[in-house]
């Protein structure tokens, strides 16, 4: 069965505060470079993050979307998207699932 990690968007307001809760999240306790490039480092494993993949349940999506900002948080779902099927790198299996209010 595959892991699901949830983040809750009612958690942070700043891409920053999105960073820590990343990091807190997926790799507790690991230090990492808390950017874009970071952000998708973590992704494609070997941090900490399941080797066989997960799946990202983003709850409140559409706080973050408002907090964030469009085209902030389509970054941060471009890059995620990026990591599952379809994606560049398909390879690393982390699947989206994005629960726009809960």
């Amino acid at each position: 069965m595959r892991k699901v990690i949830t983040i809750d968007g009612a958690s942070f307001r700043t891409l920053e505060e999105f960073f820590e809760t990343i990091g807190s999240t997926l790799i507790p306790g690991r230090k990492w470079g808390r950017n874009l490039d970071a952000f998708n480092d973590i992704l494609r494993g070997g941090f900490g993050t399941p080797d066989e993949g997960f799946t990202l349940r983003w709850i409140n999506a559409a706080i973050s979307r408002q907090r964030l900002g469009e085209s902030t948080f389509n970054l941060l779902v471009d890059i995620i998207r990026d990591h599952g099927t379809g994606g560049l790198q398909f390879e690393d299996h982390v699947e989206l699932e994005l629960r726009e209010n809960e």
